[in-house]
This record gives structure tokens, sequence and C-alpha cells, in this order.
């Protein structure tokens, strides 16, 4: 079903020294060139997975003629994000009409044989990365405009013509980033699955830290996606001035009422998506006290403060009278999870109370009496509000909405809310695995949270097993950087419809090096 948002009687209102501030710290990206590594063959298996049934140099296809037809496919060695240059030459006689052909970027393999004229997600096909080129004059060098995610390459020739053939001098790509790969010492965690786990932590991150944090294919910034990739960039690149920048764009860009946009366009210029979810805003508060307590930065707290605050003040005007989040049903008004037929209310009020939490903390640095006795009082009454209303004594969970409905993410979210003591919740989150209720997690995003949760109810070595059996069942599936959906039990579940247009490098997926160097090294913090 497609999830969107458009909000009649759409404001922004522009705070222009908070822009300023951003553009300020607009980062200069760093260049390199890396080139093609291997002319592969592919195909589908009898199980219809996609194979490397051939690999070679790339020097043999360097060596080819290529006529109509002819399809030919490269693998990078690793993934890349960056614009790539074909240089282009001929054979045969003198080239009497355009070489016309086509050209498909994947950061998976099984992209590589995805058939994109099948192509019937809701998602628009323009995110499916290919390309119909003309080249009128050979020899030539093309540099592609668009920046690209990915590792393989798919080159198909459509036609050139009866009196000459297409020869490629060479593939190479200028990636960019933020931040090097080399900046960050690596960590022996005394198991070659962690330590292969971290690497790929930090290349997701990495890939996806451009002018913004974000995720590749989205070329905008959300506000969910930010926390956890701030959060693993404390841990490992400590690239502060990008973290504070994204801070000050999302409260420079605010909407009606004072609301923060889910997610901010950055091209041709800031502006914010006409998209408000509720768990979004509120985890302002969390992105900004994660930032202070790695900074140190006051001067940041005090300016972005109220705007923290105000989503907290804003949210609680969404209660209904039993004083619990009001439940909106199947409008895209709160996140939590991609789940299918996820209820949200529960697990909005237990994001309420964890941001309350955290809006409390931010209050007690700045001495802020008013609101620690206000957030305080609206905490306990939303705790006891969520008990009465959500838990269910005969389950031994909390359930959500008209349907008495229990998911995995609702009895995490209300862990983290500490709705329980810590005991009860560690009986909980126990109780929850051998249950296994039916609405489950499906993204790392959610996955984060899971660990979150047993990390908080002392469960450290279960969190570690749980992060090697999903996200090292990811690597095994190939994944050279984390993915923005993995199921297990259905490893092409989209929430778009088809696959095609899932992201293969997503920032919310690379917060095990974050676990992993805040919980399991010697000098934990």
């Amino acid at each position: 079903m497609p999830s969107y948002s458009i909000i009649e009687n759409f404001e922004v209102h522009k705070n222009n020294r908070f822009l300023e501030i951003a553009e300020a710290l607009k980062p200069e990206l760093l260049h390199k060139e890396i080139k093609a590594e291997k002319e592969i063959m592919v195909e589908k298996d009898r199980q219809m997975r996609t194979v490397i049934t051939e690999e070679h140099p790339i020097e043999n296809l360097y060596a080819k003629s290529l006529k109509r037809d002819d399809t030919v496919f490269v693998d990078f060695g690793d993934h890349a994000v960056g614009y790539v240059t074909l240089e282009l030459s001929k054979t045969g006689s003198h080239q009497d009409a355009p070489v016309y052909f086509y050209l498909k970027f994947g950061e998976r393999l099984e992209e590589m044989t995805d058939k994109t004229a099948d192509y019937d997600g809701w998602l628009s096909r323009g995110w499916i990365q290919e390309e119909y080129i003309h080249v009128d004059v050979l020899p030539a060098k093309v540099k592609l405009p668009r920046r690209y995610s990915f590792r393989y390459m798919e080159l198909r020739v459509i036609d050139t013509s009866a009196k000459f053939q297409l020869k490629i001098n060479g593939i190479s790509c200028d990636t960019v980033s933020a931040v090097d790969m080399e900046s960050v010492k690596p960590v022996d965690f005394g198991d070659p699955l962690l330590n292969q786990i971290d690497l790929v932590s930090r290349k997701t991150l990495k890939e996806c830290m451009q002018d913004v944090f974000g995720p590749k294919r989205d070329r905008r910034m959300w506000l969910g996606d930010l926390r956890l990739q701030a959060r693993a960039n404390y841990y490992t690149f400590k690239n502060y001035d990008l973290a504070k920048r994204c801070m000050y764009i999302f409260a420079g860009l605010l909407f009606n009422e004072g609301k923060l946009s889910a997610c901010v366009f950055t091209e041709p210029e800031m502006e914010p998506d006409d998209t408000y979810l509720l768990d979004y805003a509120l985890f302002f508060s969390s992105v900004l006290l994660d930032y202070y307590e790695a900074t140190g930065d006051l001067e940041t707290l005090r300016d972005l403060y109220d705007v923290a605050i105000d989503q907290i003040r804003i949210a609680m005007t969404q209660l209904n009278e039993k004083n619990v989040v009001e439940d909106l049903g199947d409008a895209f008004w709160c996140f939590l999870d991609w789940g299918d037929g996820l209820n949200k209310q529960a697990g909005a009020t237990a994001v309420l109370i964890y941001c309350i939490r955290y809006g409390i903390r931010l209050a007690k640095i700045l001495d802020k009496q008013e609101d620690i006795s206000w957030l305080e009082e609206k905490q306990a009454m939303l705790k006891e509000a969520a008990v009465k209303e959500f838990w269910d004594e005969a389950l031994g969970m909390f359930v959500s909405g008209p349907d008495r409905q229990a998911s995995w993410a609702t009895q995490i979210w209300m862990i983290l809310a500490r709705v329980f003591d810590k005991e009860t919740n560690c009986k909980l989150i126990h109780h929850v695995m051998e249950v296994n209720p039916r609405i489950r997690m499906v993204t790392p995003y959610m996955y984060h949270h899971y660990i979150d949760a047993l990390i908080r109810c002392d469960e450290k070595e279960l969190a570690l097993e749980e992060m090697k059996r999903y996200w090292g069942e990811m690597i095994r599936d190939g994944a050279d950087t984390f993915w923005e959906l993995y199921n297990p039990y259905n490893r092409e579940e989209s929430p778009y419809g088809s696959s095609m247009v899932n992201s293969y490098c997503h920032a919310w997926s690379c917060t095990p090096t974050y676990f992993l160097r805040k919980f399991y090294m010697d000098n934990e913090k």
C-alpha cells in the first residue's frame, strides 16, 4: 500500500540564521577514483537465485567488439557511490550511425537479472538505476551526470550499424563521500563475523554520508534515519559538523504549528517535504541530546532546545480522552517499521514517553525547571495510561489498536520507554521471543531498537547473538552494504510492491558498529 503524506495548507517557516549555520557546515566531499575489476557472466540457478557463472579480468571485456544485442556485466569488486565514466571507441568502418546502448546499475547481483519492464510497484520506477544513451561520435569519454549507488553494471548494445562495432576501453567511478574509511581504525571483536559486520556497517554509513546524512536512494534527509546514522558516526568517523548541519537544516525549516518535517530535500534548495511523522519529529530530542553528549556543544543545545521540546508539546495535543496517542489507522502518520498490518497506536505512545525522557535530560542541562516539572508530570501520566489501555494480562504483552494487536514493535518500544521496571522488561522481552508475535520486525531500523532493548535489559550476550544472526545473515546473502529492508522469512519483501526499488545501501542499517563500539569494547563509554 502506498505510504506518503500530502498536507493541505502547507506552510514553511524558515529560520534563516539556522540555515546559514547549516550552509557554513556543508562538507567538501572527498573523491577517489576506482576502476571496474572484472567482467562476469550471470544467470538464475534452479532455485531462481542469481549467480555468477564465469568471471574474467576486465581486460577480457576491453578486448571485445560489441554489436547489436550484445550484453556484458561488470563487477567493481565492492559497493561504490559516485559518478561513472565510460571510455568508448569503435572498430570497423567509419561510424555511420549513433551507437545506442542501455546501462543498468545494481547494488545486488539479483538486480542484473531483474526485468525492469516487469516492475509494477507503487514507488516511482524512476528510482531504478538505468539509462538509455546515444553517442554520436566515437571515440568518446561519456561521463554520466547522475550519482549512482552500485557494485554491478550491465551494458547492453541496442544498436550500432552493420559497419562498426563498439569497444569499451575503460570504466571508472569517481566515488564521493564526506568521510574516508581509512580514518577509522578496525577493531578486533574476537569473532570474524562480528569484525565483518562492523566493517560493512561502517561502509554503509560512509556511503550515505554526503552533504547530509541520508539513504542513497532518496536524495533527501530523513529525521529517523539521521538519529541512527549520527549515533554510529559518533563512534566511528566523528564528523560532528555533519550532524550539526543536519540538525540546523531540520530546525530551520519548520512548518505548520512549528512541526518538524519527516524529511528534507536539499536540492535545488533546502525545502521540507510535506510529510509529518509523529515518531520522527519526536526523535529530534534524542538527536540533540546524543549530539550534545558527543560534543559538549552547549551553544547548539541552547539554539535548538525549543524546537525539540515543541515537538513533545505538539505530540501531547494528539492524545485522546484516555491519555494515549490517537490511533489514525492506515494513514501515514507514524513510521515505527514497514511491517505489513502493523498498528502504530501503542508504539507511538511509547515513543512519546521515550522522547519525554530525553526532553527531561535536555531541560536539566539548561536548568529549565518549569519544563522539567511539566515533562515529568506528563511522563508519569502517559506511563499510567499506557499500562491501563494497552497491557493485556492474559497475553502477557502490550496490545495496540481496535483489534488489540500484539507486535514485536509495540513490545520493544514499551521496553525502551521504561513503562515497567528493568526486571519486568527482561521477562517481557523473553516472553516475546518465545511467543514470536505474527507481526514481526522487517527492517534493520526496527532491529536496531530490538538490540537496544536487549542491551537495556542487561542481555548483552543475547543482543550480540541476535546481531550476528540478523546482520550476519544479510552478509551471507551477499551484502556489501546493509539493506533498507531484510526479512529472513521473505528475502524479496518490499514495502513498495517490488524489491527492484528497495535500497541496498541504507544507513539506518549501519548501527551494529555503534553497538559494538559502545558496548563491546574495553573502553566502554
